[in-house]
């Protein structure tokens, strides 16, 4: 029976007259709907929905520690700064917790590794002896880290290797163990790799070694704070023990760490005011769960994710919509052979099943299409993505994609198959049989069902063209930001010298040398640097003390900070508003300096007279040791969308303790050019010291707003795929509608009705489903504007521009759907109509 039904199908959908083109225009639509919905589900499972390839990971938990956390916190792409513990608050969890089987600490660094006499830039994770073990691997080859290796600090010089990482650079050989591999410019043995599919806990990062976290100091150099309780650096997660829920397990965890909290550290608590400390005493540990590893990514993809989730269902709803009303005009015309079936004894469940047939298939060919159009827009995705988040995407289709496209398949075919199956079999007999002209009972409801399809994509294509306008307005906001920086010709990149193993004093003669190196390059007019990156998603802070502002124990006092080379505002082209700039006698053994930006002088009333008062850092009001020699204006520090943030700036030269720098490169040719040479000039002074981010800084601005364009783009071409999917749908109804009123029309005709009246009737048909469409559509898009707020730049979502133009194209849009159906109408032959039934 199954396979009878189905060559009845096959026949219906491609042999019957007009059907292969009707046939067509259904599995394209529903191949772009479906398509797009897999393509952007494919996304939202790789980064909110999949669990990290581990033992039982619905039994991890991320632990976070929010409050006030005086003293210095540091943190990743792991999390906020609100998830970072001290080491020693680690340890002290680690020893008293009762609740897990264990709890383990990590955080990623940059790595410098040498292996087989190459040198490359990478990713590492300094990680607990109890890392491995919580997350339940097991090795690949060798062993992982235990806590046999976390027992003293800097002690254990022992690595493993990640499996992509031994793969590519070691050919998977086995005899890697006990060999040694040189990171950040120390000998270390490996003693394992990690299994297959496993690349850390941290989405966003693949880190391609793994050390014990008490290397911390000697990866990266300067640091000395594993036993300081005020500086917070560690991101900490646990494994619930069996029967244990997360909310005993928080319960549990917090009457510890109250313990601790206040017989321990309260005490070494200074300078704060007794409101912060009974903040300081009344913190609570948070316990979340922890099935997707710890990554700042989830919590920023979230929104943007869901907004486009959302969008591309609604392009599959105005695809279904389309096709149920081209099956309801195809059981118009089937009508007598309903009829004649239901008149030799078929049951109507039989017919309702065969229709169903009919419309399963169709939704099977457009869900197959649809995976080659998701394919196509995952790989358009990741061409639009920047290097980093490009790496986290896979392109390719995974089972659980195709599970999804294959339920969604399922489910279209059975939503827009359903009425037009229930409406065609149920015929008038007796009219059709006897082929009666007019109307057979039951079409009027068709056509208000029709109708109301039509208006409804109408009011889904308004809110999504809404959507669209609003991000699109907003990243033309963006786009046109005023930076402070001349970005133009401008080259960047960095390097780490610190972590092949070089001292301060060698890293700042290399600096040193590679300035001069990059300005003897042909065509380069300046070079210039900077500890913090600019427009890089990179925040240094501290608290400061400023000469003539008063302040008292709850007054913030903290300010963004940087530290730059000679030369560096003119190179930057950051205009110059009083003092001087920073030159190589500014160095070593020289006075103390500072130039401070306009909102610097703003937040502690130095108005213009800024120069000559003197500051300190870290808030210690009798140490004014800095001289402040510069004021300049404004310019974007860490993003293209944030507030510029209170500034100063700092001689490089004056630091006994730096060890990384990233480098300008302004050159009166174009800048794709001189990358070459720039490669050469580092090669020449250290043909092992690899280059990091080298891109212009059109480049490096592009990917800081990456997201804002991604959404833009994809949320633009959605809602004109939806525009245009809804057009179809319009003209269909009102060609379907020419066709079933031809006799009305002729006699209208006939009794004198000039064409423009029959085109204007018609025409006013479309007016309406427009306006009632587009009214609801101004509702919805209120909501998703609503939604979409949190992502929009200087922009409401109820922008009055948006909403006019988007009403105009939809407006536009309709009408030109809707005139070739009235054109044709004004053209019939009264005489032919009233032959036609």
């Amino acid at each position: 029976m199954g396979q009878i039904r189905l060559r009845h199908a096959l026949r219906a959908l491609f042999s019957t007259k007009g059907a292969p083109f009707v046939t067509v225009v259904a599995i394209v639509s529903l191949a772009l709907g479906i398509g797009a919905n897999a393509a952007i589900f494919s996304i939202f499972n790789q980064i909110l929905l999949r669990p990290i390839p581990v033992q039982e990971p619905d039994r991890l938990v991320n632990l976070s520690a929010p409050g006030p956390k005086p003293g210095s916190n540091t943190c990743n792409q792991a999390g906020s700064c609100v998830d970072v513990f001290s080491y020693p608050m680690f340890r002290d969890l680690e020893r008293v917790q009762k609740v897990f089987t264990g709890v383990a600490a990590h955080r990623l660094f940059g790595a410098n590794v040498t292996a087989r006499d190459q040198t490359m830039s990478t990713e590492g994770m300094l990680v607990s002896g109890s890392y491995f073990r919580v997350l339940g691997l097991k090795p690949a080859i060798g062993r992982l880290l235990n806590s046999g290796d976390d027992q003293a600090v800097g002690q254990s010089l022992v690595a493993v290797l990640s499996h992509g990482f031994w793969q590519s650079r070691f050919d998977a050989s086995p005899a890697v163990l006990n060999d040694t591999i040189v990171i950040n410019g120390q000998t270390l043995t490996i003693v394992g790799v990690a299994p297959r599919g496993f690349e850390g806990t941290t989405l966003g990062s693949q880190p391609d070694v793994f050390v014990p976290i008490t290397l911390r100091g000697l990866m990266v150099p300067g640091f000395d704070r594993f036993h300081n309780r005020r500086t917070y650096w560690a991101y900490l997660f646990a494994r619930l023990r069996s029967g244990v829920s997360i909310e005993e397990a928080r319960a549990s965890l917090n009457v510890q760490y109250s313990a601790i909290l206040n017989d321990v550290e309260a005490k070494l608590q200074t300078g704060v005011s007794d409101q912060m400390m009974a903040r300081f005493r009344k913190r609570t540990i948070g316990v979340e769960p922890g099935w997707r590893g710890q990554s700042s990514v989830h919590r920023e993809a979230s929104p943007p994710l869901r907004i486009l989730l959302g969008v591309t269902t609604l392009v599959l709803i105005i695809a279904c919509a389309n096709i149920a009303n081209l099956l309801l005009a195809r059981s118009a015309a089937r009508a007598g052979e309903m009829a004649v079936r239901l008149s030799i004894g078929a049951s109507r469940r039989q017919l309702v099943a065969q229709l169903l047939a009919e419309s399963c298939l169709l939704a099977l060919f457009g869900g197959v299409a649809g995976l080659v159009v998701a394919a196509w827009t995952l790989r358009i995705i990741h061409w639009m993505l920047p290097p980093e988040p490009a790496r986290t995407i896979q392109a390719g289709l995974d089972p659980t994609v195709l599970a999804f496209a294959g339920v969604l398949t399922i489910g279209t075919g059975l939503l827009f198959g359903l009425f037009p199956a229930l409406h065609a079999s149920r015929p008038d007999l007796q009219s059709i049989l006897k082929g009666q002209a007019g109307q057979p009972s039951g079409a009027r409801a068709a056509a208000r069902f029709r109708m109301s399809l039509a208006t409804a994509q109408i009011a889904l294509s308004m809110a999504l063209l809404i959507v669209a306008g609003l991000f699109t307005r907003s990243l033309m906001n963006v786009s046109r930001v005023d930076l402070g920086i001349r970005i133009d010709h401008l080259v960047t990149f960095g390097v780490s010298p610190e972590l092949n193993a070089y001292t301060p004093e060698r890293s700042r003669i290399f600096f040193e040398r590679l300035e001069e190196e990059l300005g003897a390059i042909p065509g380069v007019t300046g070079v210039t640097t900077s500890l913090v990156a600019a427009i890089a998603n990179s925040n240094w802070g501290t608290d400061v003390s400023v000469e003539g502002f008063k302040e008292d124990l709850d007054t913030d006092d903290n300010s963004q900070y940087n530290e730059v080379g000679a030369g560096y505002f003119r190179t930057m082209g950051i205009p110059l508003i009083a003092g001087r700039e920073f030159t190589p006698r500014d160095g070593p053994g020289a006075p103390k300096v500072a130039i401070v930006n306009e909102a610097f002088a703003k937040k502690f009333k130095l108005g213009r007279d800024a120069v000559g008062k003197r500051m300190g850092q870290d808030g210690e009001n009798e140490k004014l040791d800095t001289e402040i020699v510069g004021l300049v204006q404004n310019a974007k520090y860490s993003e293209v969308k944030q507030e510029i943030p209170p500034l100063f700036f700092m001689p490089y030269r004056q630091d006994d303790r730096l060890g990384s720098m990233n480098f300008y490169v302004r050159t009166s040719q174009e800048p794709e050019a001189s990358m070459a040479s720039i490669r050469k000039a580092v090669a020449r002074l250290d043909p092992n010291l690899p280059l990091e981010e080298l891109k212009t800084m059109p480049e490096q601005v592009r990917e800081n707003v990456f997201l804002d364009r991604f959404i833009s783009v994809l949320s633009a071409a959605f809602a004109v795929l939806a525009t245009l999917l809804a057009a179809i749908g319009l003209y269909g109804v009102l060609a379907y509608t020419v066709t079933q009123r031809t006799r009305e029309i002729g006699l209208r005709m006939a009794l004198g009705a000039a064409p423009a009246r029959v085109r204007g009737m018609l025409l006013k048909q479309v007016g309406l489903m427009t306006l009632i469409g587009g009214s609801i559509g101004l509702v919805g898009a209120f909501f998703l504007g609503r939604l979409a707020e949190s992502l929009l730049y200087q922009l409401k979502g109820r922008d009055p521009l948006v909403l006019t133009v988007a009403a105009i194209v939809l407006t536009l849009v309709a009408l030109a759907a809707g005139f070739i159906p009235a054109h044709r109408a004004s053209k019939v032959d009264p005489m032919w109509a009233l032959r036609y039934e």
